[in-house]
């Protein structure tokens, strides 16, 4: 089973072809891959499973689920 995470893109780049970025998963900063999302920009919270952004969130869904995240310790 993959558990995905809302996180919030902080950067994007061009890695050997593919774009990818930083994401900020409640101040811990990851690359992920973008591939899959060629609209994903800087700013925009996505759903991240295995390091692969798999859907752009809208941002209270994102914030409600890492309060949600955040309650369970």
């Amino acid at each position: 089973m993959c558990v995905g995470l809302p996180g919030r893109i902080t950067s994007t780049t061009e890695v050997a072809g593919f774009l990818a970025g930083t994401a900020d998963f409640g101040g811990i900063a990851r690359q992920i891959c973008l591939a899959n999302l060629p609209d994903a920009q800087a700013g925009d919270y996505v759903l991240v499973s295995g390091g692969f952004a798999v859907r752009i969130l809208d941002r209270a869904e994102a914030e409600e689920t890492l309060a949600l995240l955040r309650s369970l310790g």
